[in-house]
């Protein structure tokens, strides 16, 4: 081969002293003659690299090691990643509504209560006297009425003795509901079924209406609530896949979205997101929840390590190992990446069955001759 390339390159430097002995040289059509050549010489070279690959002339050490991987169809998921909380649809904090002194509290904390059950009572004496002495007004007032009426029916007496008897009646009727209305504000209930998380009052305390006195939870109904970025707002819908990590549980449970907000954040340009979640004890309102939202997935797809794709020229390219007679060697594949996650791209461009090289492809050129590991 040595002897190949010296005749070569003899040939060439003996034309270019005939040209330089032949008078006064036209150096254009002498840059043009050894262009020529340098063509034909390329050529010639590169017919030499085919015949040396498919003898297996070729020097072990000019070969670099690579570590390459079969491509195989995988599925891929594409997602957007957010953090949340865990939220209760019964999440309420009970408040009084009347005014007065607390003079029992009759639940603990981490106590089920019922709809409607008394879970503190404030001081209603005065209001319960009063009840009574109505109950006793309204009592002979019934009495009254009934008497004028037999009598109104009989015809006997006026029509304005049975109408003052009727309307006495009914006053203080009305008059009593107003008051056990009262009676009732007194007491501090549960508005759902639940348990007791906090307890915000204590016996003797003075009380007035809206102020907090009792949370009630029921977590047989949880969600997760996220803001996601707006650039999602298109892709992301009602019943996509979510992934919901509980860090502080060390536990991923999975759910579907039931709801997307519409309205943008003009500060945060983000929009609301809810999953429902399964009921468990576990769970708690306003626990961390890290959440993964699939809004698109591919059962088959061409699946690299994103590292793998450089970016040269303007063209994102990966070296696959290709079989070349009896040597492999690097050949440069041109892929558009239609989605990057967890340290993954989903390419366009390559084919199930070829081996792509995932150490040892930096500063690889095409056609360079590899060791596979």
């Amino acid at each position: 081969m040595k002897s190949l390339y010296t005749k070569l390159i003899f040939a060439s430097a003996f034309t270019s002293v005939l040209l330089v002995g032949c008078g006064e040289p036209d150096k254009v059509a002498q840059l043009a003659e050894l262009k020529k050549q340098h063509s034909e010489l390329a050529k010639q070279i590169s017919d030499l690299e085919k015949e040396l690959v498919s003898t297996g002339a070729v020097a072990e050490g000019k070969s670099k090691e690579v570590v390459a991987l079969e491509l195989k169809p995988r599925a891929f998921d594409h997602y957007v990643k957010t953090q949340g909380f865990i939220e209760a649809e019964d999440n309420i904090l009970v408040s009084a509504r009347g005014m007065g002194v607390v003079t029992q509290v009759l639940v603990k904390e981490g106590q089920v209560v019922t709809k409607g059950q008394v879970l503190a009572q404030i001081d209603n004496s005065l209001i319960a006297r009063n009840v009574e002495g109505l109950k006793s007004q309204l009592e002979l007032a019934s009495s009254v009425f009934e008497r004028q009426k037999n009598l109104w029916d009989q015809k006997i007496g006026t029509e304005v003795q049975y109408l003052q008897a009727k309307t006495n009646k009914e006053s203080l009727e009305k008059q009593l509901a107003a008051l056990q209305e009262q009676y009732d504000q007194a007491r501090i209930k549960s508005p759902i079924n639940g348990v007791v998380d906090m307890i915000n009052v204590k016996v003797g305390e003075n009380i007035s209406p809206g102020m907090p006195a009792v949370r009630v939870i029921n977590n047989s109904e949880l969600k997760v609530v996220a803001n996601v970025s707006e650039s999602y707002i298109t892709q992301v819908k009602k019943g996509d896949k979510v992934l919901i990590n509980l860090p502080d549980l060390k536990k991923e449970v999975e759910a579907n979205v039931t709801f997307t907000g519409r309205n943008i954040d003009p500060l945060s340009r983000t929009f609301v997101l809810e999953a429902e979640l399964p009921s468990s004890a576990e769970f708690r309102p306003n626990m961390t929840a890290l959440i993964r939202i699939v809004y698109a997935s591919f059962p088959a797809v061409i699946v690299v390590p994103v590292n793998t794709v450089q970016d040269i020229k303007g063209e994102r390219v990966v070296f696959i190992a290709e079989a070349n007679g009896n040597q492999t060697i690097a050949r440069k594949k041109v892929v558009t990446v239609d989605g990057v996650f967890d340290g993954l791209a989903q390419v366009k461009g390559l084919a199930a069955g070829e081996r792509i090289i995932t150490a040892g492809y930096q500063g690889l050129t095409d056609g360079q001759f590899l060791k596979v590991q």
